[in-house]
């Protein structure tokens, strides 16, 4: 497959690269900071600059032309302002899938948060409920339009090593991930047509990632 991911320079992005390179796909690195292009060079994708922020669908479109799917692993980040998780975790993935769209690109994976179907309501810290909230815009979104979406809303995010086991479904009940569990997911999802549609939270748990994903699209 050729695989364009949104955020290329992202800790999970950077392990799903390495994960879709080193089983022969080819891997576009969307980047912010040309900086970086070395770090996913490494993880064997091919960076390309691109700002969320401030470029157009039209723009996007062009270069995911051609690609098979598309993946959103961007975000603000640690540190920033509730404006930035607006632009970024909402107005970034909506971008991502305008230019789907004019490219014809119809398979989407959205790496979501979990809860993020409540949004930001009863969450007393202004910048995660903000951040929350994006989310939610982002995956009603995703969901009204006409692609192939899988949405994967991941437990807190830890950088321990992957198992390959989680729990899936719509709502799992709080609980952590490593990074390299959540790519095997998305890894997963790309493969498996039947995961269009699919939102579906996920934790570490007892059931291998193909397994689980099988239980949810039966």
């Amino acid at each position: 497959m050729r695989v364009v991911i949104a955020g290329g320079h992202g800790k999970i992005a950077r392990i799903l690269e390495r994960q879709l390179a080193d089983r022969g796909d080819e891997v576009i690195a969307l980047i912010r900071n040309p900086d970086h292009a070395d770090d996913v060079r490494a993880a064997g994708a091919e960076p390309v600059v691109f700002d969320l922020e401030q470029d157009s669908a039209a723009e996007l479109a062009e270069i995911i032309a051609g690609a098979d799917a598309v993946v959103f692993a961007a975000g603000a980040g640690p540190g920033s302002g509730a404006a930035r998780k607006d632009t970024v975790d909402r107005g970034g993935a909506v971008l991502l899938a305008d230019a789907a769209e004019l490219a014809e690109v119809r398979r989407y994976v959205m790496v979501s948060s979990m809860g993020a179907g409540r949004g930001g309501a009863g969450i007393e810290d202004e910048v995660f409920a903000a951040y929350q909230d994006a989310k939610k815009a982002a995956d009603e979104d995703l969901m009204r339009r006409d692609l192939d979406w899988t949405i994967v809303r991941p437990g807190a995010l830890t950088d321990e090593p992957g198992t390959g086991e989680v729990t899936m479904g719509a709502e799992t009940g709080r609980g952590s991930i490593p990074r390299e569990d959540v790519a095997r997911v998305i890894c997963a999802a790309l493969d498996d047509p039947a995961t269009a549609g699919l939102v579906t939270e996920v934790i570490s748990g007892p059931t291998r990632v193909a397994v689980a994903l099988a239980e949810l699209t039966d």
